[in-house]
């Protein structure tokens, strides 16, 4: 499944705080977009959709906020559960 990420850094924790449209936003607790706030957030989609880290590629957007993001290690009818979940 590729879904595009919003990344919004120097939160108190990581999070996902909504969807607009088809774009999860996602907060981090990392002070910028870096390698480390993409570390911090591969680590976060992992465990929220219940896959292995290395299941997660950051395919665009590496240095930017807006992020396409590949997840696999799931049927994609499971991670498109998982998604419904998002408000």
């Amino acid at each position: 499944m590729i879904i595009r990420v919003r990344v919004i850094p120097k939160a108190y924790e990581n999070e996902v705080v909504g969807r607009i449209g088809s774009v999860i936003r996602v907060k981090v607790m990392s002070k910028e977009v870096t390698e480390k706030a993409n570390n911090v957030l591969i680590n976060y989609l992992a465990e929220f959709f219940e896959v292995n880290p290395g299941k997660i590629h950051i395919m665009r957007g590496e240095n930017a906020k807006e992020k396409m993001v590949q997840i696999a290690g799931r049927p994609e009818d499971e991670l498109e559960e998982v998604m419904e979940t998002i408000p």
